[in-house]
């Protein structure tokens, strides 16, 4: 397994990516709490938009309501918590279970349907409304007033139940992150890979090699929907709370999918590269107003646009293929 992982990747490559790990894992020691704070938010973005990618970057498939899984996965986890003591490391299996039966019959209707493309994306965005006007009114987690999980004393950690110091945190979002990496380098090396690639790229050819289209687009939203339900559980044991206009909202999933695309789709480090740049940048322009003393509603998300405007228009494939060629880690055939 572990030469497949490495099959073709430049050496060069891999010194850098175990310097990075390097220095992530001992980031925390050298970093002040503010900073910890924004790393642990990239290791989040990172990490969700690589199971966004299993979708869109590896099978063409656009979803725009993403964030109905994190909502999923956060409020199932936390609601077993809540009002049975269930842990989260057993609440994470109903989660991802929850996630992936939704995931598995929006894929169903769409693709046994013949619904693609813009329609498809419709279609997410649709069903994360539902949900979120479902969990509105949905007494069980007390509805739009909010679940609310209990706050523990940060100075213990409590791994079992996920109550402790955002260091913790930290690092359980690091190895969710460097798990999701790897083994999307395992799937697109392997035979389901390149059948993605295959329909992403034609898929009436593929349908014609024989390939079962409906199958495999079927699993890769089955993945990505467990993967996403994953960080949402992370999302509702860290911030200890959660509203369904919050975590459902469309904005939610915007912001989960634009770390892959200006990072660039389809490539396993775009995600990350994406996850920090915009994130460094936001948290900069932030403190920057903060510091002239304004403040501006929604300035992220004008932020936000401006970044994506100007990837569209200078580098349509995202920062990472051209830079990955600038720095000479393109994979040997």
């Amino acid at each position: 397994m572990i030469a497949r992982l490495v099959d073709g990747v430049p050496k060069r490559a891999l010194i850098l990516l175990g310097l990075l790990m390097a220095a992530m894992l001992v980031a925390p020691l050298l970093v002040d709490p503010y900073i910890l704070s924004v790393l642990v938010i990239i290791l989040y973005f990172a990490y969700t938009g690589q199971a966004w990618n299993v979708m869109m970057g590896f099978a063409g498939q656009l979803s725009l309501g993403h964030a109905l899984y994190v909502g999923l996965g956060g409020y199932t986890a936390a609601a077993l918590y809540v009002h049975f003591g269930i842990g989260p490391w057993a609440g994470v299996w109903v989660a991802i279970a929850i996630s992936m039966a939704f995931g598995l019959g929006i894929g169903f209707l769409a693709f046994r349907f013949g619904i693609g493309g813009v329609y498809f994306a419709l279609l997410t965005i649709a069903f994360a409304e539902f949900t979120r006007i479902g969990f509105d009114h949905f007494d069980w987690v007390n509805g739009s007033g909010g679940l609310f999980l209990p706050v523990e004393q940060y100075s213990v950690n409590d791994l079992p139940n996920l109550r402790g110091s955002p260091t913790m945190f930290y690092y359980i979002l690091l190895a969710l992150t460097a798990g999701a990496f790897l083994l999307c380098r395992w799937l697109l090396t392997g035979r389901i890979g390149y059948y993605w690639l295959a329909i992403r790229e034609e898929p009436e050819a593929a349908q014609t090699l024989g390939i079962n289209v409906f199958r495999y687009k079927m699993i890769a939203v089955a993945i990505s929907a467990g993967m996403t339900a994953l960080s949402g559980v992370f999302f509702a044991f860290y911030y200890n709370n959660l509203f369904p206009e919050q975590i459902f909202n469309i904005s939610r999933s915007i912001e989960l999918i634009l770390g892959p695309i200006i990072g660039g789709v389809g490539s396993l480090f775009g995600p990350i590269l994406g996850a920090f740049v915009l994130t460094v940048l936001a948290e900069t322009v932030t403190e920057v107003m903060h510091a002239l003393g304004y403040e501006i509603p929604g300035i992220k998300q004008v932020f936000y646009g401006i970044c994506l405007l100007v990837v569209i228009i200078y580098l349509p494939h995202g920062i990472w293929p051209p830079l990955r060629k600038r720095l000479g880690l393109e994979q040997k055939p």
